[in-house]
Order: structure tokens, then C-alpha cells, then sequence
């Protein structure tokens, strides 16, 4: 199993409008993908203590293993996958994702 992380940023302002299009555009055109592999996807958002202005978002998405990831991605399995109509409303994002293999479930 493999835990897929990636992080995105914007503005307060900006905010609703993003969480807006990950839950009707987003989520539902990955849904609609029927990606085999792709166990769970999840958004999470937090004001940054940083900078109250600016609100972080992470997506967590959970495959089976790494060719599940490069089927999502394309091809390179690090690579982000940012629509356009995303970056816009993004101040930065991270240019590649971060994965984790799964060693023990406690819980």
C-alpha cells in the first residue's frame, strides 16, 4: 500500500474557491477515471500558522502500489497533477509528491 501526499497553498480569500473545485471538478473527475489501484482519496485543510492569510491544502490518496500511482500520474509517479483551472486559483504547490509505503497497521 502506498500513501500518496501532496500540498497546495492560496490565499484566504482563494480558499472557498478551491476546496469548491476539488469537491465538484477534482475529486469527481479522478472518481470518474476508474483508476485500478486507487484505494482512497482524501482532502485536508488548514489555516497556516505562518501566515493566517493563506490556507494549506493536502490531498492524501492511497494505491495499491506504485505502477496503481504512475497509471494516475501518466507516467511519472512523482510528478503532481494539477489542473490548469487549480493552478489558478493556487499560489504554490508542490512540484512532486511525496509517497510512503505502508509497513504495519496497529489499529
Amino acid at each position: 500500500m502506498i500513501l500518496r501526499l501532496w500540498r497546495g497553498w492560496t490565499t484566504a480569500d482563494r480558499a472557498g474557491a478551491y476546496d469548491a473545485l476539488l469537491d465538484q471538478e477534482v475529486a469527481p473527475g479522478i472518481a470518474g477515471r476508474g483508476l485500478a489501484g486507487l484505494d482512497r482519496f482524501e482532502v485536508w485543510r488548514r489555516r497556516t500558522e505562518e501566515q493566517t492569510d493563506r490556507h494549506e491544502f493536502l490531498t492524501a490518496m492511497r494505491f495499491t502500489d506504485l505502477d496503481a500511482v504512475a497509471a494516475f500520474t501518466g507516467g511519472d509517479p512523482q510528478g503532481s497533477v494539477v489542473p490548469p483551472r487549480a493552478r489558478a486559483l493556487l499560489d504554490t504547490f508542490d512540484e512532486h509528491s511525496q509517497h510512503y509505503e505502508l509497513r504495519r497497521r496497529h489499529v
